[in-house]
């Protein structure tokens, strides 16, 4: 389930996964699979430490609200709007609250969650760029301060709430740890991640 993330631009903004059978997340209006998330974070990481730090990440821009949709109308099964709604009706919300874990297979359904998302989303290039000192970081139009970037990337690490299933975690994942703990470039310096 997405939770609240400051941003420096545009507030309290919503970010994680809204799907637990998918690996895609949401940022605000912006959406991209956890597997390319985990990938433009570990290009990001390979900047050394006093390199200019950008990328351009490919996301689904979804513009206007009711196209994204009622996240808890959906879970509940009452009101399936838009996207998330769309995601609901093909994976409803686990009748035992027990089974709400985020599943570490959800890219198996990529393909599915691409061809929902193309009927509501536009499909762009952002770019991404960490301020020189590390201090701050753009991801297209939303502007994160390093410690909530930092939760950003320990959200997806836990597997946001409701957390990885079995605390099994996708390699993707792993590897996007391996990356930051690793990097020179000081928008990764004290990250942590938690169990």
């Amino acid at each position: 389930m997405p939770l609240a993330f400051e941003s420096e631009s545009h507030g309290t903004v919503a970010f994680g996964f809204f799907n637990i059978q998918s690996d895609m997340l949401l940022l605000d209006r912006y959406f991209l699979f956890a597997t390319e998330f985990c990938k433009y974070i570990s290009v990001l990481a390979a900047c050394g430490e006093q390199d200019p730090c950008a990328s351009t990440w490919e996301v689904f821009h979804i513009a206007d609200p009711e196209d994204i949709g009622d996240l808890m109308g959906a879970i509940h099964g009452i009101r399936h709007t838009g996207f998330i709604g769309e995601t609901y009706r093909r994976f409803p919300f686990p009748a035992d609250p027990e089974d709400f874990r985020q599943q570490p297979d959800g890219h198996e359904n990529r393909d599915v969650f691409a061809a929902m998302i193309g009927k509501y989303g536009v499909a762009r290039e952002i770019r991404v760029q960490a301020d020189p000192d590390g201090g701050a970081v753009n991801i297209g139009e939303y502007r994160f301060t390093r410690p909530w970037f930092h939760r950003l990337l320990n959200y997806v690490w836990q597997g946001g709430y409701p957390r990885w299933k079995d605390d099994v975690r996708p390699d993707y994942v792993t590897a996007m740890k391996q990356a930051v703990e690793k990097s020179l470039h000081p928008l990764f310096k004290g990250a942590a991640f938690e169990p």
